[in-house]
């Protein structure tokens, strides 16, 4: 068990949303939602979804304040890891509609923009 498993916890709460749902309900469906790249500041500088905030893993814990519990909170990283344990992060400060949407990887792979 990882370091993170341990400090976080497993996925008991853990709400997935695949790319082409997110692109259908909240980029094209309009839906009020926060979106949370939690890869480091060089990655999202590489190149993130559009619409994207970027608070790294490491300081998502000290930033919470950045990230309004009043509406969805979706969160991705480069693969998925990432983004798993900042949902059990988010879960546990009392968020209550959080999704998990992978790592930006699988959203490129699948033509969806990409904004540089």
């Amino acid at each position: 068990m990882s370091f993170l498993n341990r400090m976080f916890g497993g996925a008991a709460n853990h709400q997935l949303v695949t790319p082409a749902n997110y692109k259908a309900r909240y980029m094209d469906g309009g839906a009020a939602h926060t979106l949370v790249d939690v890869r480091t500041a060089e990655e999202f500088r590489e190149g993130y979804i559009p619409g994207a905030i970027n608070i790294d893993l490491q300081q998502l814990q000290n930033k919470l304040n950045k990230i309004p519990k009043d509406k969805p909170v979706i969160v991705y990283c480069r693969s998925g890891n990432r983004s798993s344990f900042a949902t059990n992060i988010l879960n546990q400060a009392g968020y209550t509609e959080v999704y998990d949407l992978g790592g930006i990887i699988d959203w490129s792979r699948q033509g969806l923009p990409i904004k540089r």
